[in-house]
């Protein structure tokens, strides 16, 4: 290897071989500089773990959508509209549906809409949900296929609302139900006992899920459900570690996830700022 070549060590085997290497000649594994590259995204955009990071940044769009209007947000009759945000800050921030992409071209809110929730309790929910669910997806697929996951399901999920007439739409539950539809598919995929323990617990949730829907007015089901076909979609084109290693295009496509994400969100909190402190 020149010695003027740059070097680094390969994420897989560990052993010294050059960064512009399209293989690894020791493991064998694919493009390692993107790898190693990815790695150290990583490391900047999740310095305290996806499922902390992606809470958090739920938490502070909420709070920022009641202070956007805070006139209201602790009245109504029902819990669920307890410290609720009004429509107009949603809007603001990055609702979705037919609405706010028909009338108002902002078809990025299909991203942003995974961010924002109606009022505490829906928050809450949700944020359980995946507080639960997410550690496990993360485990079993690996940081990357997650992203992938969590992040591409809330947008199929919601366009397939919108696509069936949703009007007005906000929630984390498209990608909640976008993990659970790769437990799904990683339960029935693996099987044996654990596989299919984990199967079974994940057809609970798909059951209280269709039951809460049902029950409640106001659930967007035609989200739940495209964001479910999507995990399950996903995650049998992905694969999850006990049958495939992470490839440096699904690395790729995580950290484009991220910075659309992350970008998506900055535009829809400071325009929603200046719009409504310009008025």
């Amino acid at each position: 290897m020149s010695p003027s070549r740059n070097s680094i060590l390969c994420p897989n085997c560990r052993k010294l071989i050059s960064l512009d290497e399209p293989a690894c000649p020791y493991c064998g594994l694919l493009r390692p500089g993107i790898h190693e590259t990815a790695g150290k995204l990583q490391s900047i955009f999740f310095a305290f773990g996806p499922v902390k990071t992606i809470i958090a940044i739920n938490i502070v769009f909420f709070v920022l959508s009641l202070a956007l209007f805070p006139r209201g947000v602790f009245m109504g009759g029902s819990p669920f509209s307890f410290l609720s945000p009004s429509s107009q800050s949603l809007l603001l921030l990055g609702a979705t549906g037919t609405l706010p992409i028909f009338e108002y071209g902002r078809v990025w809110t299909l991203v942003s809409a995974s961010f924002l929730h109606g009022g505490i309790l829906h928050l809450g929910f949700n944020m359980m949900a995946f507080y639960q669910l997410g550690p496990f997806v993360l485990r079993e697929f690996g940081i990357h296929r997650f992203v992938n996951i969590y992040i591409l399901t809330g947008f199929i999920g919601f366009a397939a609302s919108v696509l069936a007439g949703v009007h007005f739409t906000i929630g984390a539950s498209a990608s909640v139900c976008g993990l659970i539809g790769a437990i799904i598919y990683f339960g029935k995929s693996r099987g044996g006992s654990y596989g299919e323990a984990i199967f079974k617990q994940a057809l609970g949730w798909v059951i209280g899920l269709v039951i809460f829907g049902f029950i409640f007015s106001g659930i967007n089901n035609w989200a739940h459900g495209g964001g479910l076909a999507a995990g399950i979609l996903f995650a049998w084109l992905m694969g999850y570690n006990d049958r495939k290693q992470e490839t440096a295009w699904t690395k790729l496509l995580a950290y484009a996830c991220i910075v659309a994400s992350a970008g998506i969100l900055l535009w829809a909190a400071v325009s929603a700022l200046i719009i409504r402190f310009s008025s």
